[in-house]
């Protein structure tokens, strides 16, 4: 896409906002404007317009295609680093051994087949684990549910009593789905038990502004509801993996706060207890990192009653002006 394409993009998402019914009554607003103001009409619009909607939609299509390439690429290199640590740990444990003059007859390639084979074991035991009697409807996921909290050791947290500790991603692991969450996108993993290997055209994935329908056709929906925040739908992306799961992606409008829930009727978690892997920041750059770091902390500081950075800019520049002017009565000034 040019930047040509893009300079007008501020004064068509300005109208089609004004545009209560969406994208129907926006082109149907444009549509009006060429009939009332052109001749467009009167040649062979059809085909004119059908050119150009195809064109637009190839590079849609090219474009969710390389996003795709793209998280298959990024799943495989978590995948092998994985795999790394896990050799890693299988030679450490070795050398140990070695070390304290212990026997050890295995090979670094037999101890990692075996340390996979415990791990194919475990998947096994929770798929059987998660299955229902009757053999259908959704996988139940009874792996690190996410645990409400039952005590904290200051009074300051006592709010945080009842709601759900995050999982590793941030987000929060339930007994049918489970998802993780950056500042500025939603992961979403939904799992099926089926007897069959699922199809896109099988399942349902409706995403709104703010609303989510994810299930199978002719079955109970197993999300349907009201998101916690809006997400841009035209940057949000579904994909069925291994036939059984689905995974979506949900890109966030305001990427200056942690969602505490996926739809409003699930339980809260407590964002207070979010933690981003310092890596990510580390990957940041500059300006951007000090950015993010505020940002968080001025979050958690609203979550606590407590002043933002700005907000405590503003009291010690006023706290210096009074030490500078004694002189000066401040005790019924309010300020905001």
């Amino acid at each position: 896409m040019s930047n040509s394409d893009e300079q007008y993009d501020h004064i068509f998402l300005a109208m089609a906002q004004k545009h209560s019914g969406g994208m129907p009554d926006f082109l149907r607003t444009f549509a009006g404007f060429l009939r009332r103001k052109s001749d467009f009409f009167s040649g062979d619009w059809e085909q004119f317009m059908m050119d150009i909607f195809r064109k637009e939609a190839e590079i849609a299509m090219s474009d969710q295609a390389k996003k795709l390439k793209q998280q298959e690429q990024e799943k495989k290199i978590r995948q092998d680093k994985e795999q790394e640590v896990k050799a890693a740990a299988a030679a450490a444990a070795r050398e140990k051994e070695i070390s304290n003059q212990k026997i050890c007859d295995i090979t670094d390639e037999e101890a990692a087949e075996i340390i996979k084979e415990e791990e194919s074991k475990k998947r096994q035991k929770l798929l059987e684990d998660s299955t229902p009697a009757d053999g259908t409807g959704p996988v139940m996921i009874t792996d690190d549910i996410s645990k409400p909290i039952e005590k904290v050791e200051d009074d300051s947290e006592k709010d945080e009593i009842g709601k759900l500790l995050p999982n590793a991603g941030n987000g929060c692991t339930l007994d049918k789905y489970m998802w993780t969450q950056t500042l500025g996108e939603i992961e979403l993993k939904v799992p099926f038990n089926v007897t069959f290997a699922l199809r896109a055209r099988d399942v349902i994935v409706d995403i709104q502004k703010k609303a989510l329908k994810v299930g199978i056709k002719g079955q109970e929906p197993i999300i349907n509801g009201e998101l916690c925040a809006e997400v841009k739908m035209e940057e949000s992306l579904w994909v069925l993996q291994d036939s059984k799961s689905v995974q979506i992606t949900l890109e966030k409008v305001n990427k200056m706060n942690w969602w505490d829930r996926l739809v409003v009727t699930d339980t809260p978690i407590s964002t207070r207890k979010i933690n981003p892997e310092p890596s990510k920041l580390s990957d940041l750059q500059g300006e951007t990192r000090s950015l993010v770091e505020k940002m968080m902390y001025d979050q958690r500081q609203k979550e606590m009653g407590l002043p933002t950075s700005e907000d405590q800019k503003k009291l010690d520049i006023l706290e210096k002006f009074k030490q500078q002017h004694p002189e000066l009565d401040f005790s019924k000034c309010k300020f905001n």
